[in-house]
């Protein structure tokens, strides 16, 4: 699959009207004045997720603003004055939440859902005011290495292009020094570690432009707006997360807005052209629809002479409660295609070339069907059908003899994938007591993957036409499942010790593996503002997919002779400290071990394992008859300052040192490609009000920087006699790029009507304004015949508006 790497600077005359236009938004925003806004939301019991009734939420600033939750646990706060709010929720018999820093805005209702905790000692008040809800996550199971995310967060850090996975980066233990992609690299784990759940169901690659193994692209298929608050684990994970080694992405959608109708219309150079409608569906329910149309190839962000097209639709339609439980209905479809025409690529382009041309096109699609329901006041029972699939196709051709006068055109590349998935997920929640809480379920997915590549890449001229043989190399009409069981409890021993454990199980129909894998964590609240967390968790994964039906010619038959490889294994071993050294500060470091073993690797010595799969935009092609005897270990220390957003301001910074080493079947251990050596991320913002209005003007900074990848150098003799690229095999990632720096500014107003409701929103993200030119690849180039470099995206201006009514 081709990437895109924006290489050139912007035109300067767009960048002065981008200034001369947000210049305007400044000049109305002092002759505009703010109105009121709504907040509405739901309350539920965070162990079990039922609603509560009678639940107070109060406005901090003015405790006259205030509502009481409905049966199903919803409530709407009317006239709120437009700006940043404080939320107080009570209930009896449990915790008493702050929810800080709401963002009231006139256009549009703000959604605050929270999930209360019952208190451990009935007679004690609990007060929980520290911080926002984001630093815990949303899963009450998962005690360490883990946060929440919120949709403001996603759209609000500079050069995030209002991508998740991009969002990710900015965490501890994340490594993405790639601008073309938006992989995630959790702990030096391959970004096939991952993975991505919506709505509680696997799904593959949410993605435009993805491929059948990964799990990152160059543009998500996930829309923000659609977005709820969700979590995001890198280690440990909790018992009823499994099938993946390096972290986990649980995303949920929000519902829409069931009391009045809203609409949202946007645009930005990456997010593209955007229309949402929300509103009430029949007497109980909601409804909530957003489609885009990429924009990035129409204003040079694509970063190639062709152009990217890509668009999607997300939904979700809550039902409303039922005598029978409430059902929702939910989903993403998502298409792009790319024509790569060799007469207008330039010479050194390496991700296209003069002598091909390509047409790739993909697919992504999800469909939920969610229910649940309340067995009473402590249980409740959720069970999720849907359906997904990701679908792939890339033609490619080659002009062999280019640039002669006896030019002979052939297929090169046929690559034709579909995946599809239909996943059944059930989990029953218990609370007990206000001690114990106990879940349980199973996940059942059904996999049917028709795979097919057929190549001339790196293959000899058996038939002496003088061409490269066109080999088929993945042929797969495969069913197959993976179902995995779970048991995961959480005992509070004392009111300052909360220890969780559970019980995760996997079978891989394809080599009939089953593995059972404990979980655990323990919570020490040591004093008021200090925590000490210890976890540990057992994972596996299967090797991915085009490794495993690979095939390998035997007398002239193929023959799938990795398909029975054993599950990868993955020990984690965590411990974490956590403080609050002010109000509105927070503090975190972790230190982490882990221990790899069973992973893929050639039967005769070598340095391959597939633990480095992943590290490019394609899978090796030639490594048959693998076997599980490979291993790996990732080592770190994290440390997370954040400040929470107060007084107009906010502040993150992330740091992370870290090694990761594997061994292929030659014993030695050598770096992984995901061995950048540390990671260092800072990030500020400020708000600051403008005119006599709530109207706001923002300003937010991001700086990362992170040790150079590490890749097999090219043996370019070898090379230049193969016609393509050839590695030096037993120097494998002995070579490291230099450090990866990047830093962006993004500066931005938000209006409201004085007379409607109606928001507007404008934007400028400078991206990589230093315009530094990190190294993507130095890659063997044929039609030059040396090692070249690309390099990644320089300074390019990211702009966007929106508008809420």
């Amino acid at each position: 699959m081709k990437c895109f790497t924006t290489t050139n600077t912007p035109n300067k005359k767009n960048l002065t009207l981008f200034i001369s236009v947000f210049g305007v938004f400044i000049f109305l925003a002092s002759h505009t004045f703010a109105q009121t806004g709504n907040i509405r939301g739901h309350i539920a019991d965070a162990a079990v997720d039922n609603p509560l009734k009678n639940a107070t939420v109060t406005i901090a600033e003015d405790s006259t603003l205030k509502a009481t939750t409905g049966p199903d646990g919803t409530y709407r706060l009317s006239n709120v004055p437009v700006g940043r709010k404080t939320l107080i929720i009570t209930f009896i018999g449990y915790e008493r939440t702050t929810i800080p820093n709401v963002d009231v805005s006139s256009g549009k209702d703000v959604v605050a859902d929270v999930k209360l905790t019952e208190k451990f000692n009935s007679l004690a008040e609990v007060v929980i005011s520290a911080g926002p809800p984001k630093d815990r996550p949303l899963n009450k199971l998962a005690a360490v290495s883990a946060r929440q995310v919120s949709p403001e967060e996603i759209s609000k850090f500079a050069g995030g292009r209002s991508d998740v996975a991009r969002l990710a980066t900015n965490f501890a233990g994340v490594s993405a020094p790639d601008d073309s992609r938006n992989d995630i690299i959790v702990r030096g784990n391959s970004p096939t570690g991952v993975l991505w759940r919506i709505e509680g169901i696997p799904v593959p690659s949410p993605n435009h432009f993805s491929s059948l193994g990964t799990t990152g692209s160059p543009v998500s298929a996930l829309n923000v707006n659609v977005m709820g608050n969700s979590d995001f684990i890198t280690s440990a994970f909790p018992g009823e997360y499994g099938n993946a080694l390096g972290g986990v992405f649980d995303i949920a959608f929000r519902k829409g807005n069931k009391d009045a109708y809203e609409y949202t219309l946007s645009a930005g150079a990456f997010t593209g052209a955007e229309a949402m409608a929300e509103g009430p569906l029949g007497k109980k329910g909601s409804f909530l629809v957003a489609g885009r149309y990429g924009l990035a190839g129409l204003f040079g962000a694509g970063g190639t002479t062709a152009q990217p097209n890509y668009m999607d639709l997300s939904f979700n339609f809550d039902l409303g409660k039922t005598k029978i439980g409430n059902f929702s209905l939910f989903g993403i479809a998502a298409r792009s295609n790319i024509n790569f025409r060799g007469d207008g690529i330039d010479e050194s382009d390496l991700f296209a070339a003069k002598d091909e041309n390509t047409d790739v096109k993909s697919q992504f699609g999800v469909l939920g069907l969610k229910h649940q329901i309340s067995i009473n006041d402590h249980s409740s029972i959720k069970t999720t059908i849907g359906g997904s699939s990701s679908t792939e196709k890339v033609d490619r051709e080659r002009i062999f003899n280019y640039g002669t006068t006896q030019p002979t055109t052939l297929p090169f590349t046929n690559i034709d994938n579909n995946e599809r998935r239909i996943t059944l997920s059930s989990v029953y929640n218990a609370r007990y007591n206000n001690r114990f809480t106990l879940r349980g379920g199973i996940l059942l997915e059904q996999y049917r993957l028709r795979a097919e590549l057929t190549t001339r890449e790196r293959q000899g001229d058996a038939n002496g036409d003088s061409y490269p043989d066109y080999i088929n190399l993945i042929n797969s009409d495969n069913n197959y499942t993976v179902f995995q069981p779970y048991v995961q409890g959480q005992y509070r021993l004392l009111e300052s010790l909360t220890l969780n454990a559970g019980l995760h199980g996997q079978y891989f129909s394809l080599n009939k593996a089953f593995v059972a894998e404990p979980r655990a964590s323990l919570t020490w609240k040591v004093a008021p503002a200090h925590n000490i967390s210890f976890g540990y968790g057992l994972h596996h994964q299967n090797v991915p997919a085009p490794i495993l039906f690979l095939n390998q010619y035997v007398n002239g038959s193929p023959v799938q002779s990795n398909k029975n490889l054993d599950l990868v294994q993955s020990n984690h071993y965590v411990v974490g400290y956590d403080v609050r050294p002010a109000s509105g500060w927070r503090t975190k470091i972790e230190a982490y071990y882990q221990s790899i073993s069973k992973a893929a690797v050639e039967a005769t010595p070598g340095s391959y394992s597939s633990l480095t799969e992943g590290a490019t935009f394609g899978f090796s092609i030639d490594k048959f008859g693998l076997v599980s005897k490979g291993t790996g270990r990732n080592t770190g220390v994290e440390l997370t300052i954040e400040k929470f957003l107060s007084n107009g301001w906010y502040g993150l910074t992330t740091a992370s040192v870290f090694e990761a080493k594997y061994k292929g079947s030659d014993g030695i251990e050598r770096n992984s490609p995901f061995n950048n050596g540390y990671v260092v991320n800072v990030l500020a913002g400020k708000e600051f009000k403008v005119g006599s209005g709530r109207n706001v003007f923002f300003a937010d900074t991001r700086l990362s920087t992170a040790g150079g990848r590490y890749y097999t150098p090219v043996d370019l003799a070898a090379s230049r006699s193969a016609g393509y690229e050839i590695l030096q095999d037993n120097n494998a990632f002995s070579r490291q790029y230099d450090a990866y720096f990047r830093m962006d500014i993004k500066l931005g107003m938000k209006l409201n009507s004085s007379r409607k409701k109606i928001s507007h929103q404008f934007y400028i993200d400078l991206q990589n304004v230093t315009n530094k030119k990190n190294v993507f690849v130095r890659r063997y180039n044929r039609l030059t015949n040396n090692v070249d470099q690309a390099d990644q995206i320089g300074l390019f201006p990211d702009f966007g508006y929106k508008l809420q009514f």
